[in-house]
């Protein structure tokens, strides 16, 4: 989907059996809004094979990815870096900003799990909050790349998926996608 620079989004700290379902919910937000990676904790196993299944049956290209150190990632990005915290700056103050700078660099975008590290502060170029409110990191990653987008994100064709849905205004419909 993203016509630009690459955009990663990395999910900082997983509590196995805690945070599998938060874990799993930040990668498929990233790849159905709008982002070309997430960037997993390396104890995040289960989450990356549950994207990669939902990818392959949907279709991508997206990949997931397993790092043991986040915060070398971080300080050592070829780009941008935006923090998603509460604590940050309101993202209507900053989106325009950034949106235009992502047009000519790659961007990271950082979600937390459980107590971020000051050092991921200093390292962001922005920590920007999508609300100044406590908040689910899935909510904050999905408004963020929303208006990152400006909705285009929702008319993404999906390559080489195998289902497809039917949106209906009741019940579900997915259809399988012939392979030719």
């Amino acid at each position: 989907m993203n016509d630009g620079p690459e955009l990663a989004v990395c999910r900082l700290g997983h509590r196995p059996g805690r945070d599998e379902r938060m874990t799993t919910h930040v990668g498929l937000t990233a790849r159905a809004l709008g982002a070309d990676r997430v960037i997993l904790p390396d104890n995040a196993g289960q989450s990356k094979e549950t994207v990669e299944d939902i990818t392959d049956r949907f279709g991508g290209p997206f990949s997931v990815e397993l790092s043991d150190s986040q915060e070398a990632l971080i300080r050592e990005w070829n780009g941008w870096v935006v923090h998603l915290t509460m604590y940050g700056k309101r993202i209507q103050d900053v989106e325009s900003e950034i949106r235009e700078g992502h047009g000519e660099e790659p961007l990271l975008v950082v979600v937390g799990g459980e107590k971020v590290p000051f050092e991921i502060y200093e390292h962001a170029d922005y920590n920007v909050g999508v609300t100044n409110q406590p908040h689910s990191e899935v909510a904050g990653l999905a408004v963020f790349l929303d208006r990152l987008f400006c909705g285009r994100e929702l008319e993404r064709q999906w390559e080489d998926a195998d289902q497809r849905v039917i949106p209906k205004g009741t019940g579900k419909e997915v259809e399988s996608i012939d392979s030719e």
